[in-house]
């Protein structure tokens, strides 16, 4: 048997799988996307004007006579080992100084001091020109050791590390990210749904299931819209159910047989115990004999009930009652009880069939007489709405074991020599009658056991 805990929802654990799937492959896209930037040099020359601005500040310093210089760092020597070909800047200051340094184009060259009022700018040019394609200028204001300076490039350093990280984050996070929220609430409101609409037909299967009885035989779950995966196992399930309707169509089947064949040696046994003489003997005879016919009759029943299909018509209890007192006071007096019959009116009605709830009341009444202690009163009565009781003035029925002697072949006691059939023919009948059967205690201390129906609507 699978533990509870091992059960899991097929909807959530796919929305997480797909959510988890189109996560790695979204990252590893990202990945790949952005190695083959690094790879071209597209992040390593991206356009980083102020990276240069930057290592030209930190060497700037000031001369004898005052005029701007440059300190031979480290990181302008790198600049210049990357950048001699097209490596140029100028460097002004309020003052009227200026440097400069590689081919500085003459557009930019003739500027002078007209932008020592600007901070900052970006120098470009028109977008369609017919010219060739020239890069755009930073001039930027800052402050160094020579002072505030303006310093004017257009050479393109090389990203740092830092840039470059930072770069590469806010690439995953502006593509990888959104879309991931994207695809993943897609999938988490997508995903239930388009399950769910693709299992509607395992939910009905489900539901046939449910209302499967097993004295209903010949019934299959429909194969009808249920996923191409799932068929193997519903059609399984048919299969099962076609083997236990034929298993239990043989088991009937012997049933009734047996009991067939059982009745006539019973009849020829019971016809030579009565030309015996009188005695206790003969008397303990018949009534093992009876009890021999009450079983094979009441395997009969079974068959009976499982192919009983009449319509409900009004019966009669009381007339029911009094038929059977009548049938079984000998087998009563015989067995040491007197029998009682008591009806809360003249006539109490339900609907069902007449011959069902004979048995039924026949069994109640053998059941009292195998079990009553052969003493007292056995008392049938018919009450209202519209129920039968038979109660007896025996030893009772311990609380623990009156669920359990409903059950077929269910015996009290390990010697009883009952069928144990009676009481779960009595529960069938009850329930094809849409009715109930219950212990109860008696008055005088023995068992009750009462039938209880639905009454017959009233005439009109």
């Amino acid at each position: 048997m699978t533990a509870q805990g091992d059960h899991y929802c097929m909807r959530s654990r796919l929305s997480w799988r797909l959510i988890w799937l189109q996560a790695t492959l979204l990252a590893a896209l990202v990945a790949v996307l952005l190695g083959a930037l690094w790879a071209s040099g597209f992040l390593l020359v991206e356009p980083d004007e102020d990276h240069v601005i930057e290592i030209v500040q930190q060497a700037l310093a000031r001369d004898a006579q005052g005029g701007l210089t440059l300190r031979p760092t480290d990181e302008l020597k790198r600049l210049r080992e990357e950048k001699t070909p097209d490596l140029w800047f100028v460097v002004r200051d309020r003052q009227g100084h200026a440097f400069s340094e590689g081919a500085v184009p003459s557009e930019f060259a003739r500027i002078g001091g007209a932008l020592d009022e600007i901070s900052q700018a970006r120098l470009g040019w028109q977008l369609f020109d017919d010219g060739p394609r020239k890069p755009p200028a930073r001039l930027k204001r800052v402050d160094s050791d020579a002072g505030t300076v303006q310093i004017l490039t257009a050479t393109q350093g090389k990203m740092s590390g830092g840039k470059a990280a930072l770069a590469t984050s806010l690439a995953f996070l502006g593509i990888t990210l959104p879309g991931l929220l994207v695809m993943a609430a897609a999938t988490a409101i997508a995903t239930p749904m388009v399950v769910q609409r693709a299992l509607a037909g395992l939910d009905t299967a489900a539901d046939q299931a449910r209302q499967i009885d097993f004295r209903k035989r010949g019934v299959r779950l429909s194969a009808d819209a249920i996923p191409l995966e799932a068929v193997p196992l519903v059609g399984a399930i048919n299969d099962a159910l076609a083997r236990l309707d034929e298993g239990y169509s043989r088991h009937q089947r012997f049933i009734a047989d047996a009991a067939h064949e059982l009745r006539t040696p019973i009849a020829i046994l019971n016809t030579r115990l009565e030309s015996l003489p009188p005695g206790p003997d003969k008397a303990r005879l018949i009534e093992d004999c009876a009890r021999l016919s009450t079983m094979a009759e009441q395997l009969l029943d079974i068959q009976r009930l499982d192919q009983c299909q009449n319509p409900p018509a009004r019966v009669d209890l009381v007339a029911v009652a009094q038929g059977v007192a009548a049938d079984l006071a000998p087998l009563a007096i015989a067995a040491g009880y007197e029998l009682a019959l008591d009806n809360a009116a003249e006539c109490i009605e339900t609907m069902g069939e007449h011959a069902g709830l004979e048995r039924a009341l026949t069994n109640l009444v053998q059941n009292a007489i195998q079990h009553g202690g052969r003493r007292g009163t056995i008392t049938i009565q018919v009450g209202l709405p519209a129920t039968l009781s038979v109660t007896d003035e025996g030893d009772g029925i311990p609380a623990d074991q009156r669920a359990l002697i409903f059950e077929p072949f269910y015996r009290l006691t390990p010697r009883d020599r009952g069928a144990g059939l009676g009481l779960n023919m009595v529960r069938e009948i009850a329930r094809l009658h849409g009715g109930q059967v219950a212990v109860l205690d008696g008055p005088n201390g023995g068992t009750c056991l009462r039938l209880a129906l639905p009454p017959a609507p009233a005439r009109k």
